[in-house]
């Protein structure tokens, strides 16, 4: 009872320092069952709605009804460009450069429209890598697009697992396999963090490791984007993808994003699956022959979804207005905090993540007895959301945007209540 009044007085005196807590009331925070604010915990799934996206939206929706259809050229962003507002934001979140992102669809959409690009199987190399673990749609994207070539996911799909006895995939046995069995892989896909361990890979290290074995190389940045500082253009992956509504908040359903490195910004020998917002803005309309609109935005097939642009933009120039240093700076004391009282308040909890800052981002994941479901939901009737990965997975992210470190310590003292059955 002493070290968990200690902590709460340091949680409290912490908060009482952050320079980032007045971003806390730019986010709607969801009432608990006592009516209270809850301890969210859970943006590592569906990020929180930003106060702004209601007039973001509200605006649209005021243009569509003053202007209908002249909109598309004359609304205060004006929607035939509307993904061009976003790119600026976006490229700074993932360290890219303005041309070679774009704001569109949802991941897996964006995923099959890069393996139709970047997936070329031939003659040995044929082999798409993946790590073990990896969230199941990016699996399944992995397996229809080998059988979509004609290949065997049994034989063609090389997965990387950690050691036996091991959770955590090491960076060094990712680099092992690609010089192993480099002649054979023709695309290395990697997530950026891990969505059930919470592991951040060494992106850099293992984008030099395939490139240099010959294979292109995909990102998954689901669990990465708006979580962890990343550097794209200089890392050089060829693309990579992710969601707008997790650590983005954007909102459920919100438009993914895809960068493209630009040294594919034009490449018409690349296969690709074509739509009409792909083509050059300055001759969309004539209705003629596909003109390859430069960078990324040549990957877009359609006209893009403007209400739920305008919620995510609220969040990404919340995002470009903080700086991804500041956030990032937070998120580590913050989740440090949280593992530090979890240890104290809760030591029947196991952290999964890895202990190095380096290695992980905001979230963490716990490894509990008795059924990680049933605590998240009594978690959930003490008014904190976090979420479970059946049968013993726990995960809870800590988002520097909006949570306290309050939050870490009321988590970590129900969680260790829970578990010692008080």
């Amino acid at each position: 009872m002493r070290e968990a009044r200690r902590l709460e007085e340091e949680a409290r005196a912490l908060d009482a320092a952050d320079p980032l807590a007045p971003l806390r009331d730019r986010f709607v925070i969801p009432p608990g069952p006592d009516g209270q604010e809850a301890v969210y915990l859970c943006g590592n799934s569906l990020g929180l709605l930003p106060r702004a996206a209601r007039d973001e939206v509200r605006g649209v929706l005021e243009d569509w009804g003053r202007l209908a259809v002249r909109g598309h050229h004359e609304a205060l962003i004006p929607w035939y460009a509307y993904h061009e507002a976003l790119a600026p934001q976006a490229a700074t979140l993932v360290g890219a450069r303005e041309g070679e992102v774009v704001t569109m669809n949802s991941l897996t959409v964006n995923l099959h429209l890069m393996m139709v690009s970047f997936f070329r199987p031939e003659g040995r190399r044929r082999r798409i890598a993946v790590e073990a673990g990896a969230f199941p749609s990016d699996r399944y994207a992995v397996e229809s697009q080998l059988r979509f070539h004609g290949l065997d996911p049994a034989l063609d799909m090389l997965v990387l697992a950690p050691r036996p006895g091991e959770t955590l995939l090491r960076d060094d046995d990712v680099e092992a396999a690609l010089t192993r069995w480099g002649d054979e892989i023709a695309l290395l896909l990697l997530g950026g963090v891990q969505y059930l361990t919470g592991q951040w890979f060494d992106l850099p290290r293992a984008t030099a490791a395939a490139h240099r074995a010959g294979a292109v190389v995909g990102l998954d940045l689901a669990h990465a984007a708006g979580n962890v500082p990343l550097a794209l253009h200089d890392w050089g992956p060829d693309f990579a993808v992710w969601c707008g509504y997790k650590y983005l908040n954007g909102g459920p359903g919100a438009p993914g994003g895809c960068f493209v490195h630009e040294r594919h910004k034009l490449a018409p020998a690349l296969p690709r699956l074509a739509g009409w917002w792909g083509t050059d803005p300055d001759t969309r309309f004539q209705m003629g022959e596909f003109h390859l609109q430069s960078g990324a935005p040549g990957w877009q097939l359609s006209n893009p979804p403007i209400l739920s642009m305008a919620a995510l933009k609220a969040s990404l120039d919340l995002f470009h207005e903080t700086g991804m240093p500041a956030l990032r700076e937070k998120s580590e004391r913050l989740t440090g905090f949280q593992v530090r009282a979890l240890e104290a308040l809760a030591p029947g909890a196991q952290v999964l993540t890895p202990p190095d800052p380096k290695q992980r981002g905001c979230q963490l994941s716990l490894q509990v007895a008795g059924g990680a479901g049933a605590l998240v939901r009594e978690l959930g009737r003490r008014g904190i959301v976090c979420d479970a990965r059946e049968p013993d997975v726990l995960r809870a992210a800590p988002a520097p945007l909006y949570n306290r470190f309050h939050d870490a310590w009321a988590f970590a003292r129900a969680l260790g209540e829970l578990l010692a059955g008080t």
